[in-house]
Formats: C-alpha cells, sequence, structure tokens
C-alpha cells in the first residue's frame, strides 16, 4: 500500500452499501441492506442460519453477484445494481475463511506472503512482510514450518495474518472461529479485537455466536429475516433492543404478554403489575421485557416467585424462577444456591424494564 493509498482510505469510509438486495429465484434472501463501515471501524453480523448474513459478506468480497443496490470500498465503486461487480482480486480485501483456506504445499511463510506475490511484489519485500504479519499473530518462529503441523488455533493465526499482510482498507472474516472449542474461540476473538484496532484496519466480521460479536465488534448488525433489525454499539443493542425480535433473538429476559393502562404494565397470566417505562400515554396490549440485568433477590422485594435450579458459575450462582403461571421463567444472579422449589423474594429495577407496544 502506498501512502497516497492510506491517505485515501483514512479518509473515505471503508464500506458503504446502498439498498443492496439478493434474490435466488422467487426467493429474496437480503432485502434492502443499507450498512456503513468507518474507517478503523469492526462491524459484526449476528444472526441465526439463513439471516442473510454470509450472502451479504461474500457480496462485499465479490464472491457472489447483487440483485440490486450499490456498494463502495474504500471510495471505489464495487456493485452498481446486477450489471456491474468488481472481481475480488481487484478489490483490495483481506478475507479470513471459516477453513481456513490454507494451501498444503506451501509454508507458513509462504501462504502469508501469496497475496503479495499474486500483485508481483518481489520476493525479499514480501517475504519481509509476511514475517512482520506473523509476527502481529504471535507465530513468527513457525515461518518455516508447513500448515498442517500447526494446531486449529495456530492456523487460524496464519490465515488473519494472510488477510492483514497488505494491510487492506477492508477485512472480512466469514464465521473464522467456529470450527474452534469454546475457550480458544474466546481466546482468539479477544487476539483478533485487538489486533484489528493496534493495525487500525477495518472489518466486517459474520458470526452466529453473541459474545464473539461483542467481543470483536464496535457495532453489531443484528441480522433477521433478510434485513438489519438493529446496528448499535453492544451495550446498546443489550439494555435498549429496538423490538421483541431483536430481544428475543439475543435472550435477553423474560417477555410477558400483557396490558398498558394508567400508566401500569399487568401481565395476562402473571400476578405482574408495574409502572411502565412508557410515557407517552399509551394504552392497550403491549409485551414487557424483563432482562436479567433488572432482576435481583431482596427479601422486601413485591414478587414471590419459586425456584427450578440453581446453576453455579464459578463467581456466582445463577437462579432460574418460575414466573407466574404462563410459562416463562427468570433468571436472577445471587450470592448464594437455594433449594429447588423454595420460594425467594425478588425486586425489579424499573429503569432497565423495556415496554414494546403493538405499533413498536
Amino acid at each position: 500500500m502506498t501512502h497516497a493509498d492510506a491517505d485515501l482510505f483514512a479518509r473515505q469510509p471503508a464500506l458503504v452499501a446502498e439498498s443492496v438486495g439478493k434474490r435466488f429465484g422467487d426467493t429474496e434472501v437480503l432485502k434492502g441492506i443499507d450498512l456503513n463501515v468507518a474507517p478503523g471501524e469492526i462491524v459484526a453480523l449476528l444472526g441465526s442460519s439463513g439471516c442473510g448474513k454470509t450472502t451479504l459478506l461474500r457480496i462485499a468480497a465479490g464472491l457472489l453477484s447483487a440483485s440490486n443496490g450499490r456498494m463502495q470500498i474504500a471510495g471505489h465503486t464495487v456493485v452498481d445494481g446486477a450489471v456491474h461487480t468488481l472481481p475480488p482480486e481487484a478489490r483490495g480485501i483481506g478475507m479470513v475463511f471459516q477453513d481456513y483456506a490454507l494451501w498444503p504445499h506451501l509454508s507458513v511463510l509462504d501462504n502469508v506472503a501469496f497475496p503479495l506475490r499474486m500483485r508481483g511484489e518481489r520476493k525479499a519485500a514480501r517475504q519481509d512482510r509476511a514475517r512482520k504479519a506473523l509476527a502481529r499473530v504471535g507465530l513468527d518462529h513457525l515461518a518455516d514450518r508447513s500448515p498442517g503441523t500447526l494446531s486449529g488455533g495456530q492456523q487460524q493465526r496464519v490465515a488473519l495474518a494472510r488477510a492483514i499482510v497488505a494491510e487492506p482498507p477492508l477485512v472480512l472474516f466469514d464465521e473464522p472461529l467456529s470450527n474452534l472449542d469454546r475457550e480458544l474461540r474466546e481466546s482468539l476473538a479477544l487476539e483478533m479485537s485487538t489486533l484489528l484496532r493496534e493495525l487500525g484496519l477495518s472489518a466486517i466480521y459474520v458470526t452466529h455466536d453473541q459474545a464473539e460479536a461483542f467481543t470483536v465488534a464496535d457495532r453489531v448488525a443484528i441480522m433477521i429475516g433478510g434485513g438489519i433489525a438493529q446496528i448499535a454499539a453492544p451495550e446498546t443493542i443489550f439494555s435498549d433492543p429496538a423490538s421483541v425480535d431483536v430481544a428475543q433473538f439475543l435472550n435477553i429476559g423474560a417477555l410477558i404478554d400483557g396490558d398498558i393502562a394508567e400508566k401500569r404494565f399487568r401481565g395476562s397470566s402473571e400476578l405482574l403489575s408495574v409502572e411502565t417505562p412508557l410515557s407517552n400515554g399509551y394504552e392497550g396490549r403491549a409485551k414487557l421485557l424483563i432482562p436479567r440485568t433488572a432482576v435481583r433477590a431482596d427479601s422486601a422485594g413485591p414478587l414471590k416467585e419459586r425456584v427450578r435450579r440453581s446453576q453455579f458459575q464459578g463467581d456466582r450462582y445463577l437462579l432460574h424462577l418460575e414466573l407466574g403461571e404462563g410459562g416463562h421463567h427468570l433468571v436472577c444472579p445471587a450470592d448464594a444456591p437455594a433449594a429447588q422449589g423454595a420460594e425467594i423474594a425478588l425486586a425489579l429495577q424499573g429503569e432497565r424494564l423495556r415496554v414494546f407496544t403493538a405499533t413498536h
């Protein structure tokens, strides 16, 4: 990358998508996606299988054409409806795949240097840059090894080094940690987040794992049914979900059906009555979201619920509680366990409750 290129990338959004859609026959997989990724920003696309997140990533990578809409990467138009799609090699992006996609017959160093080789960079220069990229992911001592002799986690780091070796304006991650066990996945997610920020690189990170998305991303785009249901910082999404669908997908807490009247919410099947957080005078059917973070054990609390089970979590317990007769349950953190079937008193933190109306 030249200094002029670096200066241009610093001024341009890493990616701008406008009304990007994709159809496969009569099936609409993407529904008018708008997305803006700022320079140095990491955006996670989070959603269940079939929500469209991988399709959007593949369009950004040039591996799939769009049916409509426009997309720019670092100021360059790469998608313009169905008539113009810039090929992957002309986009200057980096990509980390789920299956690593390493060449088994090349050394670790040559795998990392491969994108520079394809650009015609001289051998000495590309090997120097490849060694520096390996050093950044802590694998410079394995430069001469074969990828087949490395662990899964080490192969993933090699793939990351290859993606960043040319310091591209955008790095795309296609569920890169899904093949790893939970402990290693959490460790590498934090490492990648730290590394991408140190390099000041921009990234789109596709995952179905909520904890992984929240660890890696500056903003998370929740994708449901081919559209972006909400995009915001992880803390904002968790504390203020935009819809019932988002709250249900994230499993934030219990969603209770009921009615609002005289500024109070009353559950339809639970003996639950709380002052509503709404202030616009709405009355009618609604759902109350009781996040786990809004529930606490309190001997003077107005709610009395029965314990289904206690779950030990190392530094605390989680009490799983029955909520009335509606089949709902709450999760309450506690310092000590409680016997199954025991009744405990609870208090709700009103400022953390959320109400969704019929028009929300």
